[in-house]
């Protein structure tokens, strides 16, 4: 059995505690991970685990956990398998109530590629791509990736100024999509859609301006779809590049929907027309 970290200025506490409690992290800094579940999608997802850090009412959910990770490429070093009080662990977790088990993952390197692509798995053969632009709830963040994945994207990307999708309170909005989703992030907003352009991607602006319904728009074929901030839309750039400029049909009185809710309703309009494609409908 370890010893137990007893001192709330140990380095590795301090290193959990800027994981689990920060806005995200930096290029080459770890992906903090907290509660079982969370740990064991990452490690399901073939992140390779820094360290385990559990406390004195989590070694029931570690034990889990670790045998979880002996059936991973990945797995867990014995040796980064920390201990500590209850005490020490609820001054470093990110959550109200902890469960007692958090993990540090070192980051996957996606590039461009790989969000035109999608996941080993799914490889779709017509890129869907939701970027989002200057979007700043993690919490819509999360959401916005969640059903990335659950509608058939095929990757994300974070524009420059949109909150982290590896931030703690934005990967449990996603409930474990942002850890096997490709997702670049901080891309600027000009070098993304030079990419997109050069790619042959059709870009898609969404707006609460009467325009153009999704149920109109092509979203058959290589599509990225841009989702703006959550009180000034998409960016003005992003709109004169655009191929369209689409919107959901609500009621008049309602002004706009909540940025994660308008991102899910446009990808599930996705979903359904390539499906309808597969089947050989119109």
């Amino acid at each position: 059995m370890p010893d137990v970290i007893t001192s709330r200025d140990n380095r590795w506490l301090k290193q959990f505690r800027a994981a689990l409690r920060g806005t995200g992290p930096r290029d080459g800094e770890p992906i903090g991970v907290e509660g079982p579940k969370l740990i064991e999608e990452a490690l399901r997802s073939g992140l390779e685990a820094e360290a385990l850090l559990v406390s004195e009412g989590g070694e029931r959910e570690a034990g889990r956990i670790l045998r979880a990770a002996g059936g991973s490429d990945a797995g867990i070093p014995r040796s980064r398998v920390l201990r500590t009080t209850d005490k020490l662990f609820q001054g470093v977790a990110g959550t109200e109530t902890p469960q007692g088990v958090a993990a540090l993952f070192r980051q996957r390197a996606w590039e461009f590629n790989d969000v035109l692509r999608g996941p080993d798995e799914m490889r779709a053969s017509s890129p869907l791509v939701v970027v989002l632009a200057a979007v700043q709830d993690p919490g819509n963040v999360g959401t916005i990736v969640r059903s990335a994945e659950a509608f058939g994207a095929t990757g994300a990307v974070a524009a420059r100024g949109t909150a982290d999708p590896w931030s703690p309170k934005a990967l449990r909005s996603s409930a474990g999509s942002a850890l096997r989703l490709p997702i670049l992030r901080g891309m600027a907003i000009p070098v993304l859609l030079a990419q997109l352009k050069i790619a042959g991607i059709k870009i898609y602006a969404t707006s609460s301006a009467r325009v153009e319904r999704v149920g109109q728009a092509d979203l058959r074929e290589a599509a990225a779809i841009f989702v703006g901030n959550e009180s000034s839309g998409v960016p003005a750039e992003v709109e004169r590049a655009a191929d369209a400029i689409i919107s959901i049909p609500m009621a008049e009185t309602v002004e706009s929907l909540n940025a994660g809710v308008a991102a899910s309703l446009v990808l599930y309009e996705s979903a359904r027309q390539r499906r309808a494609a597969a089947r050989g409908e119109d």
